[in-house]
C-alpha cells in the first residue's frame, strides 16, 4: 500500500499542466490553461487546468480530478502505475507500507509469463504447422508479431527448457502453465497449440490463450484460455486493448468481438479498434474499462440463438456502468458469418458500414423486452414494464435513465415517472468469487494487486438525486458551504471536530459529506491542492460531491471572508446541529410568492439569533445533485439581514421592493457551456524477433504507440 501522506507529497511537487501538456496540448487562458477535452468530443475548449489548484475539470462531461487520475484515466494505468510514474519525474522514490501488501507471488509470476512468452516464440520457427495456420488465415508476419504469436510444443514437459526449476517451481502452477498429474507428475497446460498471449493495459503479459491444431494429442477443448491467478482476471482484462489503445482513441470507438482471431483478422484488413473477451461474458468492468477509452462501444454477436443470449447478457452486465454521453450499441452478424468471415468476403469498407448500423442499447433494449413479453395487452405491458424497473434500477446515469422511461413510457403507456424505481445502491465488493469457463466451483481470485492498490470508486452505487423538497434548503445550503470552506482552509475544521456521531444510513447526506469532510481535513496541510483533497475522497461515495465543491463558483465570495466570520458561522452551525434545530423535519420550504426573486437564502435564521429554527432537508441518503449546490448572491448571513430590513420597511411602508434591491449583488460568471490503415502482407513469420523485457512488453509500431 502506498502510504497517504507519500500521494499528498507527490501532488505538491508535481505539476499538473506538465503532466497533462505532455498528453494534450494546453493553451494559456488567463490564469489557467485549456484544451479540447481529451475525454469527449468538442469543438470548443471546456477542460480547464488549474495551475494553483492543481485540478483539471471539464465543463462538458464532468470529467475532473489530480494528476495522478489524469493519468489512470487518459493513459489507462493503474493506481500503482501512474504514482511510480509521476514520483520518478520528480525523481521520488515511492515507498510501501507494509502492513498492507500486495500478492508476493505478483512480481515473480509476471517474470514467469515473460519467460513463457519468449518459449513459445521461440518455438513458432520450427512450427510449420502453426505457420502453415497462420498463413491460411491470412495473418501476416507483421500482425504475428505485434500480437507476439507463439507455439506450444506437444512435449509433455516442454516449458523445462525455459524453466531449470520445473520440477519444483510452484509459481508455474499457480499461473496455470502447468498442471499436477496423478501421482504428482507435472506437465504443461498448453500443448500442440498456437499460443496468443494475453497483455495487461499497461503491456505486461498475464495470461495466455491456446488454440489446438490437432494431432496425436487432440484432446481437450478448442480454445483453452489460462485461469484466473493473482495478475490475471477474464472479467477485467481484454484480448487485444494493449495494442488498441491508440486505434480507439483516434476513432473514438471500440469494438468488443467474441476470438482472438476475429481480433487479428480485423486488425489485419485495417479495423484496428477491436478487443475480444476471453472466453467469458462481457462483464460491467470490462464496459466499463472500454467507456474510459471511448464515446462509443460496439458489441458484436454471431446472429444464432446462442449470439442473442450473449448479448442479452452484455447488456444486462453493461447497464451499471453506463454514462451520459456515451453509447453502447449492438452489432449481429449474419448467421453464416463471424467477424473474420465478414470482413474477408465483403471488406473493410463494408465492414465499417456494417458497424455504423449496430442497434443502439435503447433500441436493442426494447426490441427484446417485446419478445419476452410479447402482446398489447395491459398484462403483457405490465410485465414488460415489470422487467425494465428491474434494469432501470441499476443505471445510474441520469439523462440516459430519464431517456430510457421515456422510451419505455411510449411502449407501454405508463408515466415514466411511475417506471422510474429509486436507483439500487451498490457496494464494491473487497474480493470476487470467479467461476471458470467449465463450470468448475468459484474460488476466492480478489485480483491482490488491484485490491492492494487501488479500489474503482465507480463501484460504488449512485444515488437519486436529492428530491426538490430539499433542494431549496437553506439547512443544505449552509452545510455545503460549510464544507466548501473547510476544504478551502482545513484548519477551521478544528471547531466541528467533536460534532455527535451520526447513522450512516439514516442520517441526510450532505450531514454525512460534512463529517467526511472533517475527517480528511484535519489531516490536511493549512493549504491543500485541489488535485491532493481530491484523491482523499477517491474511494469514496462522496467524490463527485466534493469535486462539484472544489469547482464551485462561489470560492471567490469565500475568499472575501475572514476566518474570524467563518468561524463565527461553523460555532452556530455546530450548536445547531447538536441540538436538533438544524434538521428537525422533511418540511418542504413555503417562499412567499412576493419574494420571488430574494433566493432562499432570505429565508435563513439570522446570526444573531441561534436559536431560531430553520426548515430542515429530507433526513434520506440521496446523492447531493448539482441543484443542491445552489450558490448564494451574497454571503448567507448578510443576505439574512438584508432580507430583514427590506421586508420590514415593506410593511411599513406598503411597498413591495424590486427584486433587483432584494438582490443587490450580481452573480458571478456562469462556468463556460459543456461543449487505420491496412498491413504489409509480409508471410515471413519465421523472421519475426521476438524480446520482452523482465517485466513488460514491447511497445506496437511507431503507428501504434502506446497511451
Amino acid at each position: 500500500m502506498i502510504p497517504d501522506d507519500f500521494i499528498q507529497q507527490l501532488l505538491s511537487r508535481v505539476d499538473i499542466v506538465e503532466v497533462i501538456d505532455r498528453q494534450v496540448p494546453l493553451k494559456k487562458a488567463g490564469a489557467n490553461y485549456s484544451a479540447c477535452c481529451p475525454f469527449h468530443k468538442e469543438k470548443s475548449p471546456s477542460f480547464t487546468v488549474s495551475p494553483a489548484k492543481q485540478f483539471y475539470h471539464c465543463f462538458g462531461c464532468g470529467a475532473h480530478g489530480s494528476a495522478i487520475k489524469f493519468l489512470m484515466e487518459y493513459s489507462g494505468k493503474s493506481f500503482p502505475d501512474a504514482v511510480e510514474e509521476l514520483a520518478q519525474n520528480i525523481g521520488l522514490t515511492v515507498p510501501r507500507d507494509e502492513s498492507k501488501k500486495a500478492d508476493p507471488l505478483a512480481g515473480p509470476l509476471f517474470d514467469a509469463m515473460i519467460t513463457a512468452a519468449n518459449f513459445y516464440k521461440s518455438k513458432l520457427k520450427s512450427a510449420p504447422v502453426a505457420i502453415e495456420y497462420f498463413k491460411r488465415r491470412g495473418v501476416s508476419g507483421e500482425i504475428a508479431k505485434r500480437f507476439h504469436l507463439g507455439w506450444s510444443p506437444l512435449d509433455w514437459q516442454g516449458l523445462s527448457e525455459a524453466f531449470d526449476d520445473y520440477a519444483e517451481n510452484e509459481l508455474l502452477i499457480t499461473g496455470g502453465l502447468v498442471k499436477l498429474g496423478d501421482g504428482g507428475r507435472r506437465y504443461d497446460t498448453f500443448r500442440e497449440r498456437v499460443i496468443f498471449p494475453i497483455l495487461s493495459q499497461q503491456g505486461a503479459v498475464i495470461g495466455f490463450g491456446g488454440r489446438i491444431l490437432g494431432g496425436k494429442d487432440d484432446a481437450g477443448p478448442k480454445y483453452l484460455n489460462s485461469p484466473e491467478t493473482p495478475i490475471f482476471s477474464k472479467g477485467r482484462e481484454l484480448y487485444g486493448l494493449f495494442q488498441a489503445q491508440g486505434a480507439i482513441r483516434k476513432a473514438n470507438r471500440v469494438l468488443v468481438v467474441e476470438g482472438y482471431m476475429d481480433v487479428i483478422a480485423l486488425v489485419q484488413f485495417g479495423v484496428e479498434y477491436v478487443v475480444a473477451t476471453l472466453g467469458t461474458a462481457t462483464t460491467e468492468a470490462h464496459t466499463q474499462r472500454l467507456l474510459r477509452l471511448a464515446d462509443e462501444v460496439v458489441f458484436s454477436f454471431d446472429g444464432d440463438s446462442a449470439g442473442q443470449r450473449a448479448a442479452w447478457r452484455a447488456l444486462e452486465n453493461a447497464l451499471p456502468a453506463l454514462r451520459d454521453g456515451k453509447q453502447v450499441r449492438f452489432l449481429f452478424l449474419p448467421t453464416e458469418h463471424d467477424p473474420d468471415s465478414y470482413i474477408r468476403e465483403h471488406g473493410r469498407e463494408a465492414f465499417e458500414k456494417f458497424i455504423d448500423s449496430a442497434l443502439p442499447l435503447s433500441r436493442y433494449w426494447l426490441r427484446e423486452l417485446n419478445a419476452r413479453h410479447p402482446g398489447d395487452s395491459a398484462e403483457a405491458k405490465a410485465a414488460r414494464a415489470s422487467a425494465a424497473r428491474e434494469h432501470l434500477e441499476v443505471v445510474s446515469a441520469p439523462m440516459l435513465r430519464e431517456s430510457l422511461a421515456k422510451a419505455l413510457e411510449a411502449d407501454v403507456n405508463i408515466a415514466s415517472y411511475t417506471l422510474l424505481p429509486p436507483v439500487k445502491p451498490r457496494v464494491a465488493p473487497e474480493r470476487q468469487s470467479v467461476r471458470s469457463d467449465r463450470g468448475d466451483e468459484g474460488f476466492d481470485v480478489g485480483a491482490p494487486i488491484r485490491d492492494a492498490y487501488r479500489r474503482d470508486s465507480r463501484a460504488f452505487g449512485r444515488r437519486p438525486p436529492m428530491p426538490p423538497t430539499a433542494r431549496n434548503d437553506p439547512a443544505t445550503q449552509r452545510i455545503l458551504a460549510a464544507s466548501r470552506r473547510i476544504l478551502a482552509r482545513p484548519k477551521l475544521a478544528m471547531h466541528l471536530v467533536d460534532l455527535p456521531p451520526i447513522e450512516a444510513t439514516t442520517s441526510p447526506r450532505a450531514l454525512r459529506l460534512l463529517h467526511a469532510v472533517v475527517d480528511v481535513a484535519i489531516r490536511l496541510p493549512d493549504e491543500p491542492n485541489h488535485g491532493a483533497v481530491l484523491e482523499q475522497f477517491r474511494d469514496s461515495e462522496f467524490a463527485n460531491d466534493i469535486a462539484q465543491l472544489l469547482t464551485h463558483r462561489d470560492h471567490e465570495l469565500d475568499a472575501l471572508l475572514n476566518d474570524e466570520e467563518i468561524e463565527a458561522e461553523l460555532r452556530v452551525l455546530r450548536e445547531k446541529i447538536v441540538n436538533g434545530s438544524l434538521l428537525p423535519s422533511s418540511r418542504a420550504i413555503d417562499v412567499p410568492s412576493h419574494l420571488g426573486g430574494a433566493g432562499i437564502l432570505a429565508l435563513t435564521p439570522r446570526r444573531n439569533d441561534p436559536g431560531e429554527r430553520s426548515n430542515s432537508l429530507s433526513p434520506g441518503g440521496a446523492e447531493l445533485g448539482e441543484k443542491d449546490f445552489v450558490p448564494p448572491r451574497k454571503h448567507q448571513s448578510m443576505a439574512a439581514d438584508r432580507h430583514n430590513d427590506l421586508t420590514n420597511h415593506e410593511k411599513e411602508n406598503g411597498n413591495r421592493i424590486p427584486d433587483s434591491r432584494l438582490n443587490p449583488v450580481p452573480p458571478l460568471r456562469d462556468a463556460p457551456p459543456p461543449q487505420a490503415r491496412g498491413n504489409k502482407n509480409d508471410d515471413n513469420i519465421d523472421d519475426i524477433p521476438f524480446e520482452m523485457g523482465s517485466h513488460f512488453a514491447p511497445p506496437p509500431d511507431e503507428d501504434h504507440p502506446p497511451f
